[in-house]
């Protein structure tokens, strides 16, 4: 579990939205899947910049919810690519949240996502190197 001192990592979030009524399970929690999607979302952003062009998710890893989420909370996604094969790309993705009113940040949960470049013909396509 993140602790209060803690801090998002040192680069701007892929994606930050507020979370929302609309966002929950009749119970009032934000759903999983939401969090889930922010998340591809930003790795997804992240594996297209690098290969230039289309790719898609394969395989989610380590996903793990340390603390929940509620409406109101801004909800930060971080997302730094970590490894390139031939083909694929592993990112590392953390979702934090912040109350609206408090400055202090929490992450919510990780994981990594890896993803395959895929070309208009839908196969798939080399990616550059990770730039050292």
């Amino acid at each position: 579990m993140s602790k209060p001192d803690e801090a998002p990592p040192a680069i701007d979030p892929a994606v930050r939205v507020i979370a929302m009524p609309a966002d929950t399970n009749p119970y009032g929690d934000i759903f999983g899947g939401w969090l889930m999607s922010l998340m591809d979302s930003a790795a997804g952003s992240v594996a297209a910049r690098h290969s230039k062009g289309r790719a898609v998710t394969i395989a989610v890893e380590g996903m793990e919810f340390l603390r929940p989420v509620v409406v109101g909370d801004e909800v930060s996604v971080f997302a730094t690519l970590k490894s390139v094969g031939r083909t694929s790309m592993n990112i590392a993705v953390e979702a934090w949240r912040r109350t609206r009113h408090d400055d202090r940040s929490y992450r919510v949960t990780q994981a990594t996502f890896t993803f395959v470049a895929i070309g208009e013909d839908r196969q798939t396509r080399s990616v550059p190197p990770l730039a050292q």
